[in-house]
């Protein structure tokens, strides 16, 4: 084994560990967030800035920063204190997390049957307004997330597929869900 060879190893192995704590961080910090903005005691939606979480991880202590929030760009110069909120409960406030509580043990409320684990990648549950009709997750904005879980029921994926080709395509006769007494 030449030195040059050895210096490369040696180099390639004090690095893993700075790459592994910046790789926690990115892991433990990624994702839209729900906070309460301080200024306006109302949702907002943040991102963190993922950049500086990793490098200065890997330094020392996280230096939280948002790098982006749905009250920007008119607030950008907010002194970013919700990012207090962040440090608490990182996963708490994590949309995904939010959600995934929000259906946990939950019941379709078109055909009564258990919604189950969720899969975000195909089959994601959805959404029933008041007004009867289904809706996806990304038709809501992160920041009203809140009160749309206050407004609309849990609906199954099999059920918001019928509802909406029915919606779309009027003569459509796919399977309809039964009406709950709920």
């Amino acid at each position: 084994m030449t030195l040059l060879q050895v210096v490369l190893i040696l180099l390639v192995l004090s690095i893993l560990p700075l790459l592994w704590v910046a790789g926690r961080a990115r892991f433990k910090y990624r994702g839209t967030r729900v906070v309460t903005c301080p200024e306006t005691d109302s949702p907002a939606a943040v991102r963190v800035d993922l950049a500086r979480i990793m490098a200065s991880s890997s330094i020392g202590e996280p230096d939280l920063r948002l790098a982006a929030c749905s009250r920007w760009p008119e607030q950008k110069q907010c002194g970013q204190t919700c990012l207090a909120q962040v440090e608490e409960a990182p996963a708490e406030c994590v949309v995904r997390t939010m959600l995934v509580e929000w259906y946990r043990a939950a019941w379709c409320e078109l055909c009564g049957k258990a919604i189950g684990e969720i899969h975000w990648l195909e089959h994601k549950p959805a959404l029933l307004t008041p007004d009867r009709k289904t809706v996806e997750w990304e038709d809501i904005s992160p920041e009203q997330i809140g009160q749309v879980m206050d407004t609309h029921q849990r609906v199954c994926w099999r059920c918001h597929l019928s509802n909406s080709m029915r919606e779309r395509f009027p003569g459509f006769q796919g399977e309809r869900a039964p009406t709950s007494t709920s």
